[in-house]
């Protein structure tokens, strides 16, 4: 394998795979950029994220532009004298002059099968839009939104009881291979993308925390997903009473049902569906740690009949 000199540019949880395969295999890793600490927990002191601490664990510089605008962040990108920069969740759009600087170019790992899924949520689209499966795809980085060429592609099938979390981790994982593959093939000169399809292409809007709240018309299939979608976070939530409370974890139950959507129809957490009905499995009060619901209903009954918001 050809030692590349590289910039690696990524912030959360899912770009610390790609950062520490790069050191790994033995790539020159001359800098990293992620986004600046965000003020962050009670104290809302500035925390630094997961890639910032990977980064200083590994000995690695890091940089932490706002953005690109300002002329000197440009030039010091520049003058670091790249082979490539190798992009993961980075969390800014950037600019001509970055994408033009390293000699071979700037290549990403998206957590989708282009075109499907160009955009900043990914995952949780093809979790709510129930994809059977999704994958990973390393491209080289142009001016559009997820437009450029595509290298590599990997897939995996969604599992009736994958969460966002669960496929969070694999495509991590995924892209950290993917991207040290096609890193081989570009230094080498037998890796060409291929241009993605002009057909189907969608979009995965940012998530809002407001499509969290569970809309008990809706079928039980589309619940199940949303639940799915957003466990760890944000949370599919309903309210009971003046209290918000997430759910984690739930199941279709057959039963006959002639109650109007989001009543209980017993006293374990079976609720009434657009089409249906499902029961709550893992929940969460406001302040409070995720819990199974035997244990959460021992000291907070919910009888049949209540009608949740």
């Amino acid at each position: 394998m050809r030692r590349l000199r590289l910039a690696f540019m990524g912030t959360p949880d899912f770009a610390v795979p790609t950062l520490k395969a790069m050191v790994a295999v033995g790539h020159d890793v001359a800098c990293v950029y992620c986004q600046p600490p965000r003020a962050a927990g009670r104290g809302k002191k500035p925390q630094e994220s997961p890639v910032h601490k990977a980064a200083l664990k590994l000995d690695l510089p890091v940089r932490t532009p706002l953005n690109f605008r300002d002329p000197a962040d440009r030039d010091a990108f520049a003058a670091l004298d790249l082979d490539a920069a190798v992009v993961a969740a980075y969390g800014l759009i950037l600019p001509r002059a970055i994408l033009d600087a390293p000699r071979l170019g700037c290549f990403n790992v998206h957590a989708s099968l282009l075109p499907r899924w160009r955009g900043a949520a990914p995952i949780h689209r093809a979790l709510l839009e129930g994809d059977a499966e999704t994958g990973v795809t390393i491209m080289r980085m142009e001016a559009g939104l997820d437009t450029g060429p595509m290298l590599l592609t990997g897939r995996t099938p969604i599992g009736p009881d994958d969460t966002v979390a669960d496929l969070h981790d694999r495509l991590a994982a995924m892209g950290a291979t993917l991207m040290v593959e096609a890193l081989e093939g570009i230094a080498a000169g037998t890796l060409a993308g291929e241009p993605q399809p002009e057909t189907g292409v969608t979009y995965a809007a940012k998530v809002d925390k407001a499509e969290a709240r569970i809309d008990w018309t809706r079928p039980s299939a589309a619940i199940l997903r949303q639940i799915r979608a957003f466990t760890p976070f944000p949370g599919a939530w309903f309210e009971l009473g003046p209290e918000r409370i997430k759910v984690h974890g739930a199941r279709p139950v057959a039963m006959s049902v002639t109650a109007a959507p989001g009543t209980t129809l017993t006293d374990d957490l079976v609720v009434a569906t657009g089409d249906g009905s499902i029961r709550l499995e893992r929940l969460q009060r406001a302040g409070k740690r995720v819990m199974e619901a035997d244990e959460l209903l021992r000291g907070f009954a919910v009888p049949a009949g209540l009608r949740l918001g």
